[in-house]
Order: structure tokens, then sequence, then C-alpha cells
């Protein structure tokens, strides 16, 4: 067996044994009783007993140890000329007066706080404060619509919120105080103050009944040491994108999530202490929250803080001008980002003007990476691109290929293997495990491992409901795939991207996996729209590459046969609509299941995190329109 093969064994024969060995990387205020407290299945806790404080181990215990000099925070801004290194002394004495300002405010242990912020240093600050007092923060996308952030107000009830002026982005800037003050008109709950940093770029007129400015709280405030909390209490809250109804937050504790990250650094990821990890997404994702703030930090890493896009800012080589310039070893992104630099530089052409000698990895997560933008990612860059996959509720990999552990053969299309802890079942409809190459729903067996979900914020029944009573004894991601022979998972799409044809079940991701492939196509997305005949029929939409030319008609034709050929006739693909773009959330996912109510003309909710609303309203007509 090789050192991944042993890792995972141990993890599930012997969960007590491998994440008791993980705990002894972090520094414990009270250590814990065991790994495991499995009396109240299906909830699962980790390190009851033991004492721990998140900041602690990522700033103090870095100083501690002789390294406040190492860089810490990279802040990199495009959008406004902006740059700034923070070493971890340094971070770690801002964050704890900080944490003195929060505490003037009234916030103390398992208090809440809410954080609306763009991407900038004292975000992160803001974030790393309310984890040095034990109190709770939940962060807010910036920009979030008022009524959004109304609903998280009213479910985390905050004693503060954190916010700035104003988002700052290509060509325009967004005001963000006047939405929370809608926000808060629209609540029940009303936070004692709110906290305002106001940026040069744009001033907020702020209202003298709660606002305050980030210089006022604090003025006279007096640094704080971090509070000892228990490993099973909440270190955060963060809302699932696009809820319907009341928002699901998904619990993170302090002990199992500092444990999960720290590991996986080394044996996901392969750095090391001292290694520049930038992860370009934003702080109010999951990503954000595990691979900007918490984990870098916990492992001693200096972590970017980027505030820009990929193309944009100022064109499709801003990425690699951040790696070049900060010496990133390794990057992680969404492959929607990839795809959006390749359409403006399909040649990769800007590549050549930067160093990118220092980076060793290309990590991709958050929707499927199609085999296309792979061998992309691949040629152009001329190193590992490893995809991975996890989601909001496990806060890190259930899949990927272990980098530092052992680096496993790359099969285009898998995110590699699951990682330890993640027991992975293949179950069809009655919950019986697949035959190796069969589809079902992917689903985990009880326990999670660290740094998982423990339970929705105040709403126990509403977690077994959604994710445990489906198939008793495990965790149902809402995913749908298969394994092969060798073990290794291919994550085909949400579960209800499966579409029925005349009673076959197909996964419009295969069928997007041979559109992608057309060299004349950037990025594409497949749904199944109703029919009174065969139930569905899969439709395409397309997007081309930069400065490709070429008759739709012609190109539609070729798409067609290709999923014929690869696929089959009872595919049915019949239609394929070149279009100039696909609504997408801010965070890269494109909004299939929006896309597919409009087909059907079924009232379709827009969430307030989608990216360009233009976008979608340009698309309506051709999805209403008829063949």
């Amino acid at each position: 067996m090789g050192r991944y093969a042993d890792a995972f064994a141990r993890s599930i024969d012997d969960p007590e044994g491998f994440w008791g060995a993980a705990a002894e990387d972090l520094r414990w205020t009270r250590r814990p009783d065991r790994a495991l407290d499995a009396s109240n299945p299906p909830f699962y806790r980790w390190y009851p007993g033991g004492e721990i404080n998140t900041c602690d181990n990522a700033l103090d215990r870095h100083v501690d140890a002789g390294h406040g000099e190492r860089a810490a925070l990279i802040y990199d801004s495009p959008v406004t000329g902006t740059k700034r290194t923070y070493t971890f002394a340094a971070l770690r004495d801002e964050v704890a007066r900080f944490a003195g300002a929060l505490r003037r405010l009234g916030v103390e242990r398992g208090d809440r706080v809410v954080i609306y912020m763009p991407m900038i240093p004292e975000a992160v600050v803001g974030m790393l404060a309310c984890a040095r007092l034990g109190a709770v923060h939940s962060v807010v996308f910036g920009g979030f619509a008022p009524k959004e952030l109304a609903t998280r107000i009213d479910d985390a009830k905050p004693k503060v919120v954190l916010t700035a002026s104003a988002g700052i982005e290509p060509g325009r800037q967004v005001p963000y105080v006047p939405m929370l003050h809608e926000a808060l008109r629209l609540s029940s709950h009303r936070p004692a103050k709110r906290v305002v940093f106001q940026r040069p770029e744009h001033r907020a007129e702020l209202d003298p009944d709660g606002d305050i400015t980030w210089e006022q709280a604090l003025d006279g405030a007096e640094p704080v040491d971090c509070v000892p909390v228990a490993a099973t209490d909440p270190l955060y809250v963060l809302y699932t994108s696009g809820t319907t109804g009341a928002p699901k937050g998904i619990v993170r504790d302090n002990g199992g999530h500092a444990v999960a990250l720290h590991w996986s650094m080394r044996n996901v990821y392969g750095v090391e202490p001292g290694d520049v990890f930038w992860a370009a997404s934003d702080i109010g994702w999951v990503v954000g929250h595990s691979y900007i703030v918490y984990a870098p930090l916990l492992y001693g890493c200096a972590t970017v803080l980027y505030e820009g896009k990929p193309v944009g800012t100022p064109d499709a080589g801003a990425f690699w001008r951040v790696v070049a310039e900060h010496g990133v070893r390794a990057l992680f992104t969404a492959p929607t980002a990839i795809r959006a630099i390749k359409k403006e530089d399909p040649e990769g052409a800007l590549i050549g003007a930067y160093d990118l000698s220092g980076m060793h990895t290309l990590f991709l997560a958050g929707e499927r990476l199609d085999p296309e933008t792979y061998h992309w990612g691949v040629r152009v860059l001329d190193r590992p691109v490893i995809d991975h996959w996890w989601q909001t509720e496990t806060g890190w990999a259930i899949a990927a290929n272990p980098r530092g552990l052992e680096e496993l053969p790359v099969k285009p299309g898998s995110p590699t293997v699951p990682m330890p802890g993640y027991d992975v079942r293949i179950l069809d409809e009655a919950g019986e495990e697949t035959a190796p190459g069969t589809d079902g729903a992917i689903a985990i067996r009880l326990p999670l491992p660290p740094g998982t979900l423990p339970t929705l914020w105040g709403a126990d029944e509403r977690y077994v409901e959604a994710y445990l009573s489906q198939f008793p004894g495990h965790y149902l991601t809402g995913d749908g795939g298969h394994v092969d022979s060798d073990g290794y998972l291919y994550v085909m799409g949400r579960t209800d991207d499966v579409i029925n044809v005349a009673g076959h079940r197909l996964s419009t991701g295969a069928m997007e996996e041979v559109i992608a492939a057309h060299p004349a196509v950037a990025e594409c997305a497949v749904i199944g729209v109703a029919d009174s005949l065969k139930g569905q029929l899969p439709r395409a939409f397309v997007v081309l590459k930069a400065g490709v030319d070429v008759d739709a008609e012609k190109l539609a034709g070729e798409l067609i046969s290709s999923v014929r050929e690869q696929i089959g006739p009872v595919a049915a693909l019949k239609r394929a609509d070149v279009v100039p773009g696909l609504p997408k959330t801010r965070s890269g996912k494109i909004l299939r299941g929006t896309m597919r109510s409009i087909a059907d003309g079924e009232p379709a909710r827009v969430p307030s995190t989608i990216e360009d609303p233009g976008v979608l309203d340009a698309l309506r007509p051709v999805l209403r329109a008829e063949e």
C-alpha cells in the first residue's frame, strides 16, 4: 500500500488514532479527552473536552515560535492600486487591538458578529478578532442584496455588524452602507452597533444612531489576549448561497476545523510553512474562509488577499502577474476563472510575460472541472493542474489528489480519490451501493471527518432532514457520480442535473464534457427542458472563445454530432445555441436551475448572488424560444 492508501485506511478503521495524531500539531489550552465523541449519533463531535483558540494558532503561535517577521497576509488590489504586506507579528497586533474594540462594544465569547465587507485586510482582521474573543462570525458576501442580508441578520442575531463604505469593482463602486441600512429596516433584529470602514475611494454617509467608523471603534482600544473556547464551540456560521426561505447556516467548530485545515495544507496542497498560498476566491464563500483566512495562517504560510478579477484588472494576465510578483507556490481558484482567462487568451500568450517558476501547482474546485479546461491549463502552464471536490458544508476537500501525501496519477474529469475521513459511497435509489462505473447518489458514511458541519445553526432537525434522512447513516452530498475500478471518483453534477430522456437517466455533465472539447467553445452549459413526449430533452448553450468567428448553425451541427457519437443517440441533443455569456453566481457557478425554470416557463428564482443580471436577461428570449 502507498502512503495515501495507508492514511485513508487508518482514518476509517481508527479515526481516534488518526485524528488524535493530527491534533498534536496545534496548541491546545486544554488537551481533548479523546478525538471523537460518537455517543449521540448522528450528532458526532470532534475533540470533546479540548480547549483551543483558532486565532492563537493562526497568529500568536507563529510569533511565539520566532516567526513574527514572516509574511502572513499579502493584500493586492488592482482595482485601487494598493499593495500591502503584514507580518505575523503586525497582523497579530492589529487583530488583538480590534478584538479590544469589539469587546468595548460588548462582544464576548459566544456572541455573533456579521461581517459584510469587500476583499480588504480589515475584513480578515475582523474575522480573526472574533475568533480571538471566542465570538462567532458570520460573513455575508459583500454586495449581497438587502433582503438576503436581512434574513442572515435575523438568523444570526449579531451584537455588531462590520462593514465598509463600498466595494470597488472594475469601472464601478458598490455602496454597502445604504444596503446595510435597508437590510436593518427589513430585519427584526437590531444589532447594537455598526462599524464602518471608510474607504478613500468612497465615503459613506453614516447614521449617527448606531453607525461608527472603524477609527472611532479603535480609538483608545486596548489589545486583548486570546480567549480559550471549547473545541466544539462554533467558530463561524456561513449561510449557503441561493437559499430559499430560511437560510441554512453551516456551523463550523473550532477544534475540528483547525485540525482538518492544518492537516490539509501539507497533505492535500503540498506546501510548507513560509510558502505563499493564494486562494483566488472571496471571503464571502467557504473557500475564502478555509483557504484565504484560516488554513494558510494556521499552517504558517503567507496568504494572498486579492481584490480583483481574473480578467479585466487589467487583462487576462492578472492572475499570472500576482503569482509572479508575490512568489505564489500554489494557486487555488475555480474552473470558471480559468475558462474566463482561456476565453480571452486562448493560447496563453500573456503567461510569457511573467516568471511562474515558483508556482508548483494549480488547484481547481467549486464546480466540475471539464477535461478540456484541464488539458488547456496543463498545456499553457506546463505544471500539474489538480481538480478537487468539496462543499460549503464540508469546509475542505472530500476528494483530491493528495500532493503532499502521495502524488497519484491524474485522470481528467475526476477529482481523484476520497480524502482521509471521507468514507464515500455511491448509492442507488434503494440505498444500495452501485457497481464501479455506475452512476448514483454520492453519499458519505457517518461520521464525517473533523472540519465538516456538525449541524445547522439553531436547526438540528433541519440538519437531519436536509442531509441525513434519505440514506440513514450517511450524509447526502446532493451530487451524483460514480467511482471507477481504481477507486477514482467522478462527480457529474448536482443530482437535479441528471435528466430523464424517455426513461434514460443522462448526465448533463457528460454532454458538457463533449461540447467543451470543441476548439471553438470557451464554456458551455447543458440543461434538461420539459418535453411532452420524452419527459425531458437536453439543450446546450455555448460561449465562443475570444476572436473565434464561426457559423452558429454549422457549429451546432458539429456539437450535436459529437454528442451523438460519444454518448449515443439516446442523448437526443438537437439544439445548441451560441450565446454571449452564461448567467453565474459571483462564486462562478452557472445558474442551470434558473435557466431550466425559464426554459420550462416556470417562475424562476434569481439568487442575489448573480454576477451580472444582464447576462440572464439577454438569455431569456433564447431560453424561451421553441424549436
